[in-house]
């Protein structure tokens, strides 16, 4: 099983709406995928639709096992939720022996998936920390805008870091340029930037698309929602590079 952290401390850079349409787009490639919602924003439940008796605050502080958290949501698609309370099973987290491979601990015997995809919060917390701990991969959404390239810079940063307190290997497989305008001289600049720096991990860009924005509204990803937009290419694109690796 492949395991991917969708993960950036900058908010706004699209990560929620990367890791559900990344999910989603493996998920109409015959691969069986577990979608989790690492955030205490909740965006997936929200974005998704998903009705859920279980969600992560329950699995962490024990009031349900993790397999029980599951939510089947389309064919090879499942789901793990969050919402606000997630806040409250960070401290839950803190207080164990080695809070920072908790997750890694409570996923161990989850298994059957050929993807596990991560919706990381918006910050260098103990989430994020467990989020690297358990992953294999990191794909970081990048605004393309100067305050995006620069937190980028600090993403990787943080993931070496904690490859060195944690003793792990986990790898940037891919850098997503997000929220892109060709009409924008900023987000041509930026592209350019990354592209040049981080030539073999840059991604084709995700375009700004108006789709992207209104598909949560009705529960759906960009698949289901508008196949033929712009937002549903750029992401096909992303799985299939994905796919490829």
């Amino acid at each position: 099983m492949r395991k991917i952290c969708v993960i950036n401390q900058k908010g706004g850079v699209g990560k929620t709406t990367t890791a559900i349409n990344l999910a989603a787009g493996l998920s109409r490639k015959n691969k069986k995928v577990l979608l989790i919602d690492l955030d205490p924003q909740g965006n997936i439940d929200t974005s998704l639709q998903v009705k859920a008796e279980g969600d992560m605050f329950d699995a962490i502080v024990g009031n349900q096992v993790v397999h029980q958290c599951i939510s089947n949501i389309a064919t090879n698609l499942d789901v793990i939720t969050s919402k606000q309370s997630l806040r409250e099973a960070e401290e839950h987290i803190a207080q164990q022996e080695k809070p920072t491979l908790f997750l890694k601990k409570m996923f161990a015997n989850v298994n059957g998936y050929d993807f596990m995809i991560i919706d990381c919060p918006p910050s260098m917390g103990l989430l994020n920390q467990n989020a690297l701990a358990l992953c294999q991969e990191a794909f970081i959404p990048v605004s393309t805008d100067f305050l995006g390239y620069e937190g980028l810079k600090r993403m990787i940063e943080f993931i070496q870091k904690s490859n060195r307190k944690n003793g792990t290997d986990i790898k940037v497989s891919r850098i997503i340029p997000t929220l892109y305008d060709r009409r924008n001289r900023i987000c041509k600049d930026t592209l350019a930037e990354i592209q040049t720096e981080f030539s073999s991990l840059c991604s084709y860009p995700v375009h700004l698309n108006s789709k992207l924005k209104e598909a949560p509204k009705y529960g759906k990803s960009i698949f289901s929602y508008a196949k033929s937009s712009t937002g549903a290419k750029d992401y096909e694109q992303l799985v299939e590079d994905t796919l490829a690796m």
